[in-house]
């Protein structure tokens, strides 16, 4: 059974930051593009940000000049460096990775709240 484990959500405060990760329980997640998603109450689920195998990154308008995802491949882990945060970034984030992005992690809550 593949698994992805998401680590580091909690409470922050506006402008505060927080660094997610998650890590696959297999190697060959690395051959894949990986990427995070987050869902708020009442939302869709949307793209926060994604990372090619070879390490080239892709970000929602939303969230660019503030989060950076990056991956390591020898620990099949990517992670997601989130800085200026804002209260309407406050959701469920997910991370999602394997072939076609088949597999889904069991969400970590981020709030950014005053």
């Amino acid at each position: 059974q593949v698994q992805l484990v998401e680590l580091g959500g909690g409470w922050v405060q506006p402008g505060g930051s927080l660094r997610l990760s998650c890590t696959a329980s297999k190697s060959t997640f690395s051959f894949y593009t990986m990427g995070w998603y987050r869902q708020a109450p009442g939302n869709w689920r949307e793209l926060v940000a994604t990372i090619t195998s070879d390490g080239t990154p892709n970000y929602a308008d939303s969230v660019k000049g503030r989060f950076t995802i990056s991956r390591d491949n020898a620990k099949n882990t990517v992670y997601l460096q989130m800085n200026s945060l804002k209260p309407e970034d406050t959701a469920i984030y997910y991370c999602r990775g394997g072939a076609n992005l088949a597999h889904w992690g069991q969400g970590t809550q981020v709030t950014v709240a005053s």
